[in-house]
């Protein structure tokens, strides 16, 4: 089990950092993609085997495709130290892990990977794995050159939400642009909660046309194809049934500073490019009541407790 390599490749120091009591709510619900402090042991301190068996852990997470834009959001942050001139100390190690509770074991436990743009967070509870939040963000959003791109992570995620647009009748996407200009960030930011529906919904998918729906399940189908195939299975599965609300805040033209969101009863997906002059993005998949292993908890529960 990767979780169990990553602990036996640690010394005594950084396994006493790395390892929480899965019972510690304050260290494991938790989402913080800015350059702050966090719980963990950082990247930088670990050896190769470490550094090794901790990539391997978040690769367990996250498709072929995820895992490659993770690793260039990591890269970027040696481009962002150069863009700022080396004033910040930006570094391409300064990831942390924590692993939560024993792995392997009858009880419930988890783990997550996390830094700037980066927060992946995994909870396991009865060989079930719940696998919410998971953040992805990019600073800068592009790197260009001569007029093409050199590096754009979260491309996909910026042209299908445009495509969708484009796909809609006049009067749903009017619907659909629910403000003139986008927030300062991801409405849920570093919350540990989703929280209730955000307001206004937007129009919802029952109403789109043949085409504009479709273009809305590409959409929804890109961020569940961040977790591998059996769990992105699972989770389509999950969401299918119920109605979906997408919303976009901001001018739709290109390069302007955008934002969206789709939401459902379990679902909730966010995108914002609004700072930098719309070049430094953010992206996110939640589940409201399944964020931090709740939903799977809640029914361990109520099983243990029966």
């Amino acid at each position: 089990m990767a979780a169990e390599a990553l602990l036996a490749a640690l010394d005594g120091e950084q396994r006493s950092l790395a390892s929480r009591p899965f019972a510690d709510e304050a260290a494991r619900r938790w989402i913080e993609y800015r350059p702050r402090a966090r719980p963990g042991v950082c990247i930088a301190d670990l050896d190769r085997t470490a550094r090794k068996a901790t990539y391997r852990l978040l690769a367990t997470a996250l498709s072929p495709a995820a895992y490659a834009q993770a690793m260039a959001i990591i890269a970027l942050e040696e481009v962002l130290d150069r863009k700022e001139s080396w004033t910040r100390g930006r570094h391409s190690n300064d990831y942390w892990v924590t692993v939560f509770g024993e792995p392997g074991r009858d009880t419930p436990w988890g783990w997550r990977f996390e830094g700037h743009h980066i927060s992946v967070t995994m909870t396991v509870v009865d060989g079930v794995v719940s696998p919410a939040p998971i953040f992805l963000g990019a600073n800068p959003h592009r790197v260009g050159y001569a007029g093409g791109t050199v590096l754009r992570p979260l491309a996909a995620e910026e042209d299908l939400a445009r495509a969708l647009l484009e796909a809609m009748a006049r009067p749903d996407r009017l619907a659909a642009i629910v403000a003139d200009e986008a927030p300062e960030d991801i409405h849920t930011a570093t919350h540990r909660s989703a929280g209730k529906p955000l307001e206004p919904r937007g129009v919802a998918a029952s109403r789109l046309g043949p085409g504009a729906r479709a273009a809305l399940d590409r959409l929804v189908t890109l961020y569940l194809d961040r977790l591998p195939p059996e769990l992105a299975g699972r989770e389509y599965a999950r969401i299918a049934s119920g109605e979906q609300w997408f919303a976009w805040e901001g001018p739709t033209r290109p390069g302007g500073r955008h934002y969206y969101r789709v939401q459902g009863e379990d679902l909730l997906i966010e995108y914002d490019n609004t700072t930098d002059d719309g070049n430094h993005s953010h992206t996110v998949l939640r589940r409201p009541h399944g964020d931090f292993g709740g939903d799977v908890l809640s029914t361990h529960r109520a099983t243990d407790h029966a």
